[in-house]
């Protein structure tokens, strides 16, 4: 029996951006997605997509600071937050890229929303990296916060995937972690952990997200099915100019990991947010807002249109 997932009408009753939140069906998923700011064929429009363990309300502060001049998208990733994700559903990273292919397609056909740039968090920014490689998404530009683009080093590394694999297998370890960290104690020291210090609203948010097995159970699977061996190999061929924002504290991705990258993607740039953590975007969303705005400057006009992805239902 799956484990329960949160519900939209109680768990999500307060939750951020409330007002800009919608489900999608699509892919044989619901997925929820956040939209703020004008739908306009002539604004820019900003995909952003949160990384492992997280949800939309991760943008919740820094999303409306883009909506006054940009159309801002932002889905929870399959097994996250309040979107679905079926038995059989594939959470492997080249998975998850074809499922958000079919929903930014999907929101391209209904909505006429076509990203020109997007931002990606930590793993989300591996699941843009590989949509832009594979084709199914053109950018002018791809902006990441901490991005977490190469394999796990170290016995780090040989011990991550055995785990998560270990641990997903099994129906009663998610609600076993859920009911361990649904106390306040517990997600601020998940959040103290990653470097980042966040106000009590923040933690909060996150508390609510561990501590639902249905979440923690997305997360598991997506955990094990993760692999950037493919990914690292292919970060040359990314098409589009990269901005890697990287904060120097940060405890989760090492922050010498962007120069690795700025080394193998010729396009890349790095700009470092002193003081910040993994959650840098959370931290101090104001400081985030103005390199995106110096980036998205450049950018006028729709982007292309997106090949290969079939319109869903």
């Amino acid at each position: 029996m799956a484990p329960p997932a949160l519900d939209w009408d109680t768990d999500g009753a307060d939750w951020p951006n409330r007002a800009a939140s919608r489900f999608i069906q699509c892919g044989g998923l619901r997925w929820h997605v956040q939209v703020m700011g004008a739908l306009d064929p002539g604004r820019p429009a900003i995909l952003l997509v949160h990384g492992t363990g997280a949800s939309s309300h991760s943008w919740r502060l820094l999303a409306p600071l883009l909506a006054d001049a940009f159309t801002v998208v932002a889905p929870d990733l399959p097994g996250h937050g309040f979107t679905g994700t079926p038995a059989g559903s594939d959470l492997s990273l080249p998975g998850i890229a074809r499922s958000m292919s079919g929903l930014v397609d999907a929101l391209a056909t209904s909505h006429g929303i076509v990203p020109s740039c997007a931002v990606g968090h930590s793993a989300g920014a591996a699941v843009l990296a590989r949509m832009c490689i594979d084709g199914s998404l053109r950018l002018r530009a791809l902006a990441a916060v901490n991005a977490a683009l190469l394999p796990l080093r170290g016995l780090a590394g040989h011990l991550f995937l055995p785990a998560a694999k270990l641990l997903s297998a099994s129906a009663l370890a998610p609600r076993l972690f859920a009911w361990r960290a649904a106390s306040g104690a517990a997600a601020e020291r998940l959040v103290r952990g990653t470097g980042s210090i966040l106000d009590a609203r923040g933690v909060e948010l996150y508390g609510r997200l561990v501590g639902n097995a249905g979440h923690v159970s997305g997360v598991l699977r997506m955990m094990a099915s993760w692999d950037l061996t493919a990914l690292e190999r292919d970060l040359p061929r990314l098409p589009c100019p990269l901005l890697l924002m990287v904060g120097t504290r940060d405890r989760t991705v090492p922050p010498d990991d962007a120069r690795r990258i700025q080394a193998r993607v010729p396009s890349a740039r790095m700009v470092e947010l002193s003081g910040l953590g993994h959650l840098a975007h959370e931290e101090r969303p104001a400081e985030v807002a103005a390199h995106l705005r110096t980036l998205l400057s450049t950018l006028t006009g729709p982007a292309a249109a997106f090949p290969g992805a079939a319109p869903c239902a």
